[in-house]
């Protein structure tokens, strides 16, 4: 009998073009996704060195990174440099042959809600950019990872990569999660309990009847911070939901094509009996809305809850962290969160910028203001995206309770000389880091879940959408 294997090993054989060693395999990278900050850079040296793009139709580029999010937008950019990053970028895509969604193209967009609304990334392939929150796709099935600007030549050049393999995780969310609680707050509470290092090393399939009732765009938020948990990717095995999201979408199959491709699709899952290195089994009806007070996504606490007090922390380590993260957030241990006023709330990123994020927060902003000592701005994922929030009416919504309404970016989860909130400014933020600076210098972050942000924005301080 053939050994029961898990999806991940499955993906892994299927791309396998020559085992090295015990250790390391030469895999197969079917796509290749670039944007302006270290795509640029990538072609740059592959054009210098003489070699080309081994298949151009397989890469992809965007500018998403440098470009600024005001509406009117051009070349010209707040962050210093990022004019050069922007044409250099255009010059390097034109020459090389590869797919180019430039500014003014509708398809512009974030790398990650790009690849997979155009059906460039899809169930069972691989994928990689040289961003560490490409793990984001294996929310549709798929193993796609960060790598660096040198990995992303030798796969331009190549169509392959010599990859160390992970070992394989198994994360069971069990049983369902109470109103008010989003994927954003399943893997915010995954990460608290078990430390930013604890998928490190592991490639992790996602599982459960938690993670089953979640839809596609959702399991993407899951999957976009399993880099915050350390690990190599995350994904979740494709089904009937996955395929309805990919079917019809730009690059996605179609034809003939397409009913091959969903034979494939069709048995992507981990077989009965397949082993694991690890196992981790989360309990839904413990996760309650989350929301970060220091400086790593691992120091979360439910929103109604209290900062924990330093001897409550019984690694040393973790409490001189604690102790650090307190003092640049100009918090104290045992203080709540709840009631704590800010100063700013984001909507945007890669983690939480979809239309369903959209949408859920318009539908808790209705009829309702941003308190007027808040500064509030919502940026759409991709162009696509705010099109479509523009033709459902949900811009007017954001506008009117008082946000600002952006053109699609990474605008202010990445600061690189840019815009930013201001040093000493409270942040709450739907973006996946807050490590210090992470928003611009001295800037405190909180991460929470798009309803979260909505919620304090209205109130102006840290609350859940229940309590505002």
């Amino acid at each position: 009998m053939t050994k029961p294997q898990s999806l991940f090993e499955k993906i892994w054989k299927a791309h396998e073009v020559v085992s090295i060693s015990d250790e390391e395999s030469l895999i197969y990278i079917d796509k290749i996704f670039l944007h302006e900050r270290t795509g640029s850079i990538a072609l740059q040296s592959l054009h210098s060195s003489g070699r080309t793009v081994r298949h151009p139709s397989k890469v992809f580029c965007t500018m998403d990174h440098i470009v600024d999010t005001f509406p009117g937008r051009n070349d010209k950019t707040l962050m210093p440099g990022g004019t050069n990053f922007i044409v250099s970028t255009r010059k390097e895509a034109s020459k090389a042959g590869i797919n180019l969604f430039d500014l003014n193209d509708p398809r512009q967009g974030i790398s990650h809600i790009v690849a997979a609304e155009s059906g460039i990334a899809l169930p069972g392939s691989t994928l990689v950019c040289p961003d560490s929150h490409t793990c984001t796709l294996g929310g549709i099935g798929l193993l796609a990872w960060g790598i660096g600007s040198t990995e992303a030549e030798h796969a331009l050049a190549t169509s392959t990569l010599r990859v160390k393999k992970p070992r394989s995780m198994k994360v069971i969310f069990d049983g369902m999660c109470q109103p008010g609680v989003t994927a954003k707050d399943m893997i915010l509470f995954l990460i608290s309990q078990y430390g930013v290092s604890g998928g490190a090393g592991y490639a992790i399939e996602f599982a459960g009847t938690g993670v089953l009732g979640l839809e596609s765009e959702a399991r993407m938020t899951l999957c976009n911070m399993a880099v915050e948990f350390s690990a190599f990717t995350g994904f979740v095995a494709p089904d009937q939901k996955t395929v309805e999201y990919v079917i019809g979408r730009d690059f996605a199959p179609r034809g003939s094509d397409l009913k091959i491709a969903k034979v494939y699709w069709q048995n992507l899952h981990t077989d009965v009996g397949a082993l694991f290195d690890k196992e981790i089994v989360v309990d839904c009806s413990k996760i309650r809305p989350s929301v970060s007070w220091g400086t790593n996504p691992s120091q979360v606490i439910p929103i109604d809850d209290n900062i924990p007090k330093l001897e409550m922390i019984e690694a040393i380590t973790d409490r001189l962290a604690a102790q650090k993260a307190l003092k640049y957030m100009d918090l104290e241990p045992g203080m709540e969160l709840k009631g704590l006023p800010i100063d700013g709330a984001f909507i945007g990123s890669c983690t939480n910028s979809r239309l369903s994020d959209l949408r859920l927060a318009a539908n808790f902003l209705r009829g309702k203001k941003v308190s007027n000592k808040v500064a509030a701005i919502c940026v759409p994922g991709s162009t696509k995206i705010k099109i479509k929030a523009e033709e459902e009416g949900l811009d007017k919504i954001f506008i009117d309770a008082g946000f600002e309404w952006r053109e699609a970016g990474c605008s202010m989860c990445f600061y690189a000389g840019g815009e930013t909130f201001g040093a000493g400014k409270r942040v709450i933020s739907s973006t996946n880091r807050n490590f210090e600076g992470r928003q611009g210098p001295n800037t405190r972050t909180h991460i929470a879940s798009p309803l979260t942000v909505a919620a304090s924005a209205c109130a102006g301080s840290i609350c859940g959408a229940y309590d505002a």
